[in-house]
């Protein structure tokens, strides 16, 4: 049985719902920069991110994502979780939100990383269960 499509106040409810999540994000990670919520096959739902191109971010973290599931599966480690790419002015780093989203993260090199992975997993699984009708899923892999 095909899912009702959602209308535009509902799909406004969401992007509101997931741009909220981003903000308190942000305010509980110092030195973050922006972020985005995306479908694994690159689709754009939510951002806020400055200086970077939201569309062209989320088309390449579903390039990375594919990479990152590939090597999973090959060297055995299961199923995809989280990636972390460090880069010489700071931090990209990509979170299952379920498993048909991702929450992609920009920081600057200052950034806690502790506290990026701490904060970043609480609102990844927070995003899954806004995303697939308030019950929480395993992350996509």
């Amino acid at each position: 049985m095909l899912k009702p499509r959602p209308d535009r106040h509902q799909l406004a409810l969401l992007e509101s719902t997931l741009l909220a999540e981003l903000r308190v994000l942000r305010q509980r990670v110092p030195h973050l920069a922006g972020g985005l919520v995306a479908g694994v096959n690159g689709l754009l739902l939510a951002h806020d991110t400055h200086g970077t191109d939201p569309e062209s971010l989320a088309a390449l973290t579903a390039t990375a994502l594919g990479v990152a599931q590939r090597l999973s599966d090959t060297t055995g480690q299961g199923g995809f979780r989280e990636s972390l790419f460090r880069g010489e002015h700071g931090y990209i780093a990509t979170y299952a939100a379920g498993p048909g989203c991702v929450l992609t993260l920009l920081s600057h090199p200052d950034v806690s990383i502790g506290r990026l992975h701490l904060e970043a997993r609480r609102s990844a699984q927070r995003l899954s269960e806004v995303l697939h009708g308030g019950e929480p899923h395993p992350p996509a892999g």
